[in-house]
């Protein structure tokens, strides 16, 4: 399989590139917990149906100690016993963020409250600007149709 676009070597694509990196590498320095960025990363792809981002977010975390078990449960949270309470408040927040257009008023206000239970402020703009990001992303590959599968941890950094 072939994507449709090469975003890797059109001069356009490289610059769009460039600034949704920048804006992921500010969400990446915030006190948001790393483990908990995997796993939102991972849980908009597997909703959005991004096999390239489902596949690079799964092996970055596995490469940065994640378990087999938790990886293999993102996709159940509600039922797995393996997420704190706090990654429970962003999976959730993830799956209505990125499910907006399915919701006709947006974000449930329990679920924004449960986050805020759980993150402050630095973290909650954190949270929904890693949402914004991935699934930006999201779009970007599933619309060319970016090929999954080849990535290894580190290749893009």
């Amino acid at each position: 399989m072939n994507a449709r676009l090469d975003l890797f070597g059109n001069k356009t694509a490289l610059a769009f590139l460039k600034h949704i990196n920048m804006a992921g590498k500010a969400v990446s320095g915030s006190g948001l917990p790393a483990a908990t960025q995997e796993l939102v990363k991972i849980r908009a792809s597997q909703i959005n149906g991004c096999g390239f981002c489902t596949d690079m977010h799964t092996k970055d975390a596995a490469a940065a100690g994640e378990t087999s078990v938790r990886l293999n449960l993102i996709a159940a949270w509600r039922e797995a016993t393996v997420f704190t309470d706090a990654e429970r408040a962003a999976l959730e927040l993830t799956e209505e963020g990125t499910r907006i257009a399915d919701a006709a008023g947006g974000v449930p206000d329990e679920v924004w409250a449960k986050a805020a239970e759980h993150y402050d402020e630095e973290q909650l703009v954190a949270l929904v600007g890693l949402i914004a990001v991935i699934n930006t992303y999201n779009r970007l590959n599933v619309l060319v149709q970016q090929p999954a599968g080849d990535y290894k941890p580190g290749m893009f950094g």
